[in-house]
């Protein structure tokens, strides 16, 4: 069975609940879906999560409680990460972000590779300086608004707005926040069920905080067909497979035909013109912000053939993706 990696970043003067409230969000999450999965024999088990902390070098950080927390390794050890998060830091995260280079570049690599990544408060400048935020919505914590905004002007900071998504990059204003956040990761993972469980346990207004409070860029009109958003989900998550939508319908127990209809009615596309669109926004974000090559951007989002993508990407924008990513780095990158 597929394993979902997360990985938490730890740095010096992180504060520990930005690490330890996710964890034990996600893993209440984990138990109750291995609860009702022996509750109810015939219901599919959720992949399990594997959960990993890890420093730059593998050496013990020291959080701004006092506590020494041993990582389970190096940065270096931990890849093919399916969610990152990045802690908050307590004041001034700028000393630690200038000399954090290594961290920015595993962030760049794992961002490449498909990670969601989440970062909390002044974590959020690991981002903006990785260059991720470039050109997205962004938040942080309300008291560096205006030292983010001067030293990442190329970042649309959303100061109204708690939580902000950009493609598979998300921030969080403050630890409760993240909180929220979580909530909607597992739900991405195990269901609404597992999530309102969860919610329960934790907080009971974190659901109404996370749908108030945030900005999501791109994102389809909200419907009541709940069926469809988890195959949305599960198609955003998997975007980089070879999907075939007959074997898709079965896999949620529909015909294809009743899946192309259910879909057309809650978000006026097919499944196919769904998972295309979610491909292209992958691909501009990697034509905007990597170094890729087009044929490697190509095999990253689920293609084989570059011609055939080629001529999607022109559907879609109207242009090539060689022009693409000359006219956004060329807008990026101009001085005023």
């Amino acid at each position: 069975m597929q394993v979902t990696k997360v990985t938490f970043i730890l740095l010096d003067n992180m504060l520990a609940t930005s690490a330890t409230l996710p964890s034990e969000m996600l893993l209440a999450a984990q138990s109750a879906a291995a609860k009702r999965g022996k509750a109810n024999s015939g219901a599919p088990n959720p992949p399990p999560i594997q959960i990993r902390t890890a420093s730059l070098d593998g050496d013990p950080v020291l959080t701004r409680s006092g506590l020494r927390w041993q990582p389970d390794g190096a940065l270096s050890d931990f890849t093919g990460n399916q969610i990152i998060y990045i802690p908050g830091l307590w004041r001034n995260p700028r000393p630690l972000v200038s000399k954090s280079e290594a961290v920015l570049e595993w962030l760049k690599g794992e961002h490449q590779n498909g990670a969601l990544i989440s970062a909390v408060g002044t974590g959020c400048c690991f981002l903006a300086e990785a260059g991720l935020l470039n050109g997205k919505a962004a938040t942080t914590h309300w008291h560096y608004f205006d030292q983010f905004q001067k030293d990442y002007p190329l970042v649309h900071l959303k100061r109204q707005y708690f939580i902000t998504q950009a493609g598979n990059i998300y921030c969080a204003a403050s630890v409760n926040s993240l909180a929220d956040l979580t909530v909607h990761f597992i739900q991405r993972l195990f269901g609404k069920e597992i999530a309102s469980h969860v919610e329960r346990h934790f907080s009971h207004e974190i659901r109404r905080a996370y749908e108030v409070t945030g900005f999501f860029e791109q994102e389809h009109n909200r419907h009541p067909d709940e069926d469809v958003t988890q195959i949305q989900i599960w198609l955003q998550d998997n975007y980089y497979r070879d999907i075939n939508i007959n074997q898709l319908a079965e896999k949620f127990g529909m015909s294809t035909r009743t899946l192309n209809r259910r879909f057309k009615a809650a978000l006026g596309v097919s499944p196919l013109n769904f998972l295309q669109e979610a491909r292209i926004n992958i691909a501009k974000d990697l034509l905007k912000t990597s170094n890729l090559s087009i044929n490697e951007i190509v095999y990253k989002v689920g293609y084989q053939d570059a011609a055939f993508f080629s001529k999607l990407f022109k559907k879609y924008l109207a242009t090539t993706p060689v022009s693409y990513r000359e006219t956004v780095r060329a807008k990026l990158f101009s001085t005023k």
